[in-house]
């Protein structure tokens, strides 16, 4: 579970959305058995996720994340709805390459270049995709240059994953900053210079006893008022049903090589450790449905 929290500065010109997703990555991290620097990674874009998917107005309403490099990491998806649930995975989780100079993980080194995609199914007949090329692959930055370029909001992001000697979360977090429409200069000016002064996510997080004081420093200056609090969870909706599409999408030819192979199909879920069997005859009642 991920406590999240939603404030806004008094004048309404300033809105924040908060979350302590430790329990989140910590989940993901047993799920995917990842290194530190792919948890980092996963971490920070599962808690990017939950920041995004809690302001889909919609508990039907699913986005997805994903980024895509060319580094040893490969690629992260992350998906979230407007029902407080969030899942992901990661390309390649035993990647792991030599720290920074300054002793923090690389996941920059770790994603190398590519871009980031966001995909929201709001309902309609076509998702709305937007994409931008990676400005440094860490993640945080890169969601920022996405409103900037994609959306035309002016954000901050601050992501971060403090990974423990067990290899589970110690610390993760992320808080999102954007300016409403109407916002001054002199106010938004305020703001970025206030910003620069703050620490990072996990710092934050870790100073502060509880998230509404976080977010009252994080808003310091702007009369926060808080909007609401909430949960948001590490849940994966993966099913036999879902598997059984799966599987019919690949084509009469494809399930009759497996049944003729194989006799069987055992599939791991991406998102999930659950796995499915199926034995001959369930995969022929498949490959009918196929036909």
């Amino acid at each position: 579970m991920g406590d999240m929290l939603r404030a806004i500065s008094e004048d309404g010109f300033i809105r924040l959305t908060l979350i302590d997703s430790t329990d989140i990555v910590t989940i993901a991290q047993k799920y995917h058995n990842t290194t530190p620097v792919a948890t980092a990674a996963l971490g920070r874009t599962l808690t990017m996720a939950a920041i995004m998917g809690c302001n889909l107005k919609s508990p039907d309403d699913r986005l997805t994340i994903y980024i895509k490099g060319d580094g040893p990491l490969g690629g992260i998806v992350a998906a979230a709805d407007g029902a407080c649930n969030v899942k992901g995975y990661v390309y390649n989780p035993l990647t792991d390459i030599p720290k920074k100079a300054n002793g923090k993980l690389d996941v920059g080194g770790a994603i190398g270049k590519g871009y980031l995609s966001i995909s929201r199914d709001l309902g309609l007949k076509d998702p709305y995709v937007g994409q931008v090329p990676l400005i440094t692959g860490e993640i945080a930055e890169d969601f920022t240059y996405y409103y900037a370029k994609s959306e035309q909001t002016p954000t901050a992001v601050s992501l971060g994953v403090l990974v423990d000697t067990d290899l589970s979360a110690k610390k993760a977090g992320g808080f999102m900053i954007q300016l409403m429409p109407g916002c001054d200069d002199e106010t938004a000016e305020k703001l970025e210079k206030h910003i620069a002064t703050l620490p990072s996510a996990t710092e934050l997080l870790s100073e502060c006893e509880t998230l509404k004081d976080a977010a009252f420093k994080i808003l310091d200056g702007f009369s926060p008022k808080l909007l609401d609090e909430f949960a948001y969870f590490y849940r994966c909706d993966c099913s036999r049903d879902k598997i059984d599409r799966a599987l019919i999408s690949l084509g009469r030819k494809e399930l009759e090589d497996i049944i003729n192979t194989e006799g069987k199909a055992e599939l791991t879920c991406q998102f999930c450790p659950k796995v499915y069997r199926l034995n001959k005859e369930e995969l022929q009642n498949l490959l009918e449905s196929a036909k």
